[in-house]
């Protein structure tokens, strides 16, 4: 059972956590189908005395036999052309993630994704108990989002960092780098490399419609020294719950909403992207397991597309935040609570003890529109909340100031409030 989300901090209450490690870093062709409607010949009558008859039949025999080789031919290369599949969500939109790879198109996304996708080489002084100390370097991906020189990664491959260098997959270095800010809620940071023009760039696809066994590839710098190595694998899961922390067992996070993934996440890939066969970023590949074969871990793309534009937009490393703690809706938390519906997020909170506790952060955006304990959001805008994402991460893609609207049952009742969304900050009063 999923429970005790909170976006006033990343923890949650009595869940289970699949254990994994984020810093301890380690490195068909098409078939031809038999043409069933291929000409054959039928045995043919000899006239006599009559050669003419023959030999225009000859002559039509090799017209058709002609006819039937180009068909065949033209047969042969429609099934061997990579297609282009046009794809549509359930809400009608077009969505990358519904597209296939092709035999040929692995290695042409790779060489489009694969020139904005860069290496994080970062310093950090780390002081002994003699009053001396040394400096450690480590790596890292990241990916550029913008011409001028906009980067995102994950907050833990910088995090501590007193110089930030980024080396392109060309080879040029940029060591005036700046970290914009990092999000409060997500393993996630903001960078700038400073004065720069002209940069390849990602392009960002919607995470919110994601099916579990889409194909995948995922790009980083593995084990920091392989730049920009590509593994192909599948979607194996969404919404995922894990307990992220580095080989020594300190610096624990608490990640929900991952994406599940059986492409090798290879040390040092942290930060990259995880692309769809549109070539598409759909994650930010960040965990990997070190207790199972093939299973690594993404954040949703669409929780970090909010903060991203309000700092190329306003200058400022601000999170949307709707001020509330949830339980994700599961047949499971269904039952227990008696709800009537099973999806969705119940606006609740409670101790270890099974004490309530209020779920709504006072003076939060959530508290100023009349969102109450014991509702049950159903949508953000016209997205169902725990099918497409979850809270945090739906409401990850608005940015500060945003009005959005949200869906919710009161005592079986459907209606609609307008919410403003605010800055996540730590000084907020929780009661």
């Amino acid at each position: 059972m999923e429970s005790g989300h909170s976006e006033d901090s990343n923890k949650t209450n009595e869940i289970k956590h699949e254990h994994s490690d984020w810093r301890n870093y380690r490195s068909s062709s098409s078939n031809l189908q038999k043409n069933d409607n291929t000409p054959v010949a039928g045995e043919l009558r000899k006239r006599d005395g009559n050669g003419t008859a023959i030999g225009l039949a000859l002559f039509a025999l090799l017209i058709a036999l002609s006819g039937a080789a180009l068909g065949g031919f033209a047969f042969y290369r429609s099934m061997n052309q990579p297609t282009v599949i046009s794809a549509a969500s359930p809400d009608g939109y077009y969505t990358g993630n519904s597209i296939e790879f092709e035999e040929t198109s692995v290695a042409a996304i790779a060489g489009k994704v694969t020139p904005a996708v860069v290496s994080i080489v970062s310093e950090s002084y780390r002081s002994s108990y003699y009053g001396m100390g040394s400096i450690a370097q480590s790596a890292g991906t990241g990916m550029i989002v913008s011409s001028d020189g906009y980067v995102i990664t994950n907050k833990h491959v910088v995090e501590g960092s007193r110089n930030i260098k980024i080396i392109t997959d060309s080879g040029e270095t940029y060591s005036d780098v700046k970290l914009l800010g990092t999000d409060p809620l997500n393993d996630v940071a903001y960078l700038k490399i400073t004065d720069a023009s002209n940069l390849p760039t990602v392009n960002l696809g919607d995470s919110k419609t994601i099916s579990v066994g889409q194909p995948v590839l995922a790009i980083g710098n593995a084990l920091g020294a392989y730049q920009n190595s590509v593994t192909q694998g599948i979607i194996g899961g969404t919404g995922r719950s894990v307990e992220a922390g580095d080989s020594s067992g300190k610096n624990i996070e608490y990640l929900t909403d991952m994406l599940q993934t059986d492409a090798a996440i290879n040390p040092g890939n942290s930060g990259g992207p995880l692309v769809n066969a549109a070539g598409e970023v759909i994650g930010i590949n960040t965990a990997t397991s070190t207790s199972a074969e093939g299973l690594g871990f993404a954040i949703p793309i669409s929780a970090v597309k909010g903060m991203l534009k309000r700092i190329v937009d306003d200058g400022k490393a601000e999170r949307a935040y709707l001020g509330l703690s949830y339980t994700t809706i599961t047949a499971e938390v269904a039952k227990t609570y008696k709800l009537p519906v099973k999806q969705g997020a119940y606006v609740h909170s409670e101790t270890s003890t099974g004490r309530a506790n209020d779920a709504i952060v006072k003076g939060g955006p959530a508290d100023k529109a009349g969102i109450k304990n014991d509702d049950i959001i159903t949508k953000i805008g016209n997205i169902e909340v725990g099918r497409a994402g979850s809270i945090s991460t739906l409401v990850g893609e608005y940015k500060v100031g945003d009005t959005i609207q949200i869906t919710l049952l009161r005592d079986g009742k459907e209606q609609t409030i307008n919410v403003t969304l605010e800055a996540y900050a730590d000084d907020y009063d929780y009661r």
